[in-house]
């Protein structure tokens, strides 16, 4: 194992801009009240981050928990939508509520940004956010965040604040992104089930076997992200050029804790895409998907468009400008992209040489079916 998380590739004290998110199970207890001495001391945290010239944006969950339990709903108002998105209205104001009250105490002023998966998919309303959050940390003021649960739906969500966490980092251009769980980092196996897992504390490089030790489980019951939905956050970070740390917040002081080197596990930050290609490799929703050959995988990792003669085969309902993935042989996605062409051209094209396209298409023709400008390799 490598060194603490503190020692490694991005020493705390050395960020300038960060992000913080906060789980369900750390900020509400089992009855469905906010746990305000933890909640203070974490203000406390962050208080003396921002006297240090840190920037600090919160992600926080919550408002289902405390509008649930207002609202005497079973299931910690989880058991329908339409629950959910009544306890989040009542639930926000009062987690809101909480957070300038903590933060105006400690000097601080905080600011409510309530975010859909549909404000941060369309390219306008992203930039709009970025601009808003640069804004808002100009001035010194602590943006609280939170999936606008009481209007989003189950087909256009985030569904997790581990990932929310991560696109507002890559909005923001936040150097880190630090996710408060119910559990000290990423294990070699769920350590509930499995005593000799072993933690780990960096990770350089997200693949098939970091893939393979994430659990979906929600340990608590009350929020709804496990280690799939954490790993999915970091991969999302990472690539947008942002550290991201997984550390227990069961601590009173769990941002000190961090500092002073407590466990963890970081994911490092992958460098080299620009602010395009990253919106687009963070994206989560995904309309279609192009299977390609060999061959076309070996010309867009030297940075060439994609060409209809590469693909094999092309599957989901989409229309030009949509994002879709780009799979290999193995079926593992090597890239994302916007595509020229809508799904029915693109299965009519597929596999064809330029000179066949033309003769299919007619004059109308785009030489590439995403082109490299508009395309991230993940």
């Amino acid at each position: 194992m490598s060194e603490p998380a503190a020692l490694t590739g991005f020493p705390p004290a050395s960020i300038k801009r960060l992000v913080v998110k906060i789980g369900s199970a750390l900020l509400v207890d089992a009855q469905g009240e906010i746990r305000t001495g933890w909640l203070r001391g974490v203000v406390e945290d962050i208080t003396a981050r921002a006297k240090a010239g840190q920037q600090i944006i919160i992600v926080s969950s919550g408002a289902i928990a405390l509008g649930a339990r207002r609202l005497g709903l079973s299931k910690g108002g989880r058991g329908s939508l339409d629950d959910a998105q009544a306890a989040a209205a009542v639930g926000q104001i009062a987690l809101s509520g909480h957070w300038a009250s903590l933060l105006s105490d400690n000097g601080l002023t905080a600011a409510q940004m309530l975010l859909t998966l549909d404000d941060l998919e369309n390219r306008r309303r992203y930039l709009n956010a970025a601009a808003t959050l640069e804004r808002l940390l100009a001035l010194g003021v602590v943006p609280v965040i939170n999936e606008n649960d009481s209007v989003a739906t189950n087909e256009i969500r985030f569904g997790d604040n581990d990932r929310l966490a991560a696109r507002i980092g890559q909005a923001a251009r936040a150097d880190a992104v630090v996710l408060l769980s119910d559990v000290d980092g990423l294990y070699t196996a769920n350590p509930h089930n499995t005593p000799d897992a072993q933690l780990v504390r960096e990770v350089k490089k997200i693949d098939a076997a970091i893939l393979a030790m994430a659990d979906g489980d929600s340990g608590s019951g009350m929020g709804s992200g496990g280690m799939a939905s954490k790993i999915e956050a970091a991969k999302i970070a990472t690539g947008a050029g942002a550290h991201l740390a997984i550390i227990s917040g069961e601590t009173e002081r769990p941002l000190t804790a961090w500092e002073q080197g407590t466990n963890g596990t970081v994911f490092l930050a992958q460098t080299g895409k620009r602010a395009r290609q990253n919106w687009l490799a963070g994206r989560l929703t995904i309309k279609g998907q192009l299977m390609i050959d060999a061959g076309a995988e070996a010309a867009l990792r030297k940075g060439n468009s994609l060409l209809p003669a590469g693909v094999t085969t092309v599957s989901g309902r989409f229309v030009r400008g949509d994002v879709v993935d780009i799979v290999n042989t193995q079926g593992q996605p090597i890239a994302r992209g916007l595509t020229e062409y809508n799904s029915a051209d693109a299965q009519n094209i597929a596999g064809k040489r330029s000179e066949d396209v033309a003769a299919l298409m007619g004059t109308a023709t785009r030489p590439a079916l995403v082109h490299r400008d508009h395309m991230a390799m993940l």
